[in-house]
């Protein structure tokens, strides 16, 4: 079941690198921004809690859709591409076996423990 799951987050970040054509830019702008959703993971140098929050914020995938179809809606690029990069980023993570995060342990994932 983990092998499938981990195909379906590959699915669905060739579907985010999909959504990334279609803004008409540079094949750097997706590579260079990729990892930035990371930069949630400063929250657990104040502590377990709010690095948790902070790393699910710029993980959640509900919030990347919600980002994409609110730049769909404006006809806003930049919005949009905060979708796209939040998406793709979450699935690349989540192939890798990183999950949301509960609040006890940066290891203890949605996914089970890393």
């Amino acid at each position: 079941m983990k092998n499938v799951l981990k195909l379906e987050e590959l699915l669905m970040f060739v579907l985010g690198m999909y959504l990334f054509s279609q803004l008409n830019l540079s094949w750097w702008w997706f590579a260079g921004l990729l990892l930035t959703p990371d930069i949630g993971m400063l929250g657990y140098l104040v502590n377990p809690k709010i690095g948790a929050y902070a790393y699910n914020v710029f993980h959640h995938k509900g919030i990347a859709i919600l980002c994409y179809f609110l730049g769909v809606y404006l006809q806003n690029d930049i919005v949009k591409l905060i979708g796209v990069i939040l998406f793709s980023h979450s699935c690349f993570d989540r192939v890798f076996g990183y999950g949301l995060k509960y609040i006890t342990d940066f290891k203890n994932t949605h996914l089970g423990k890393l």
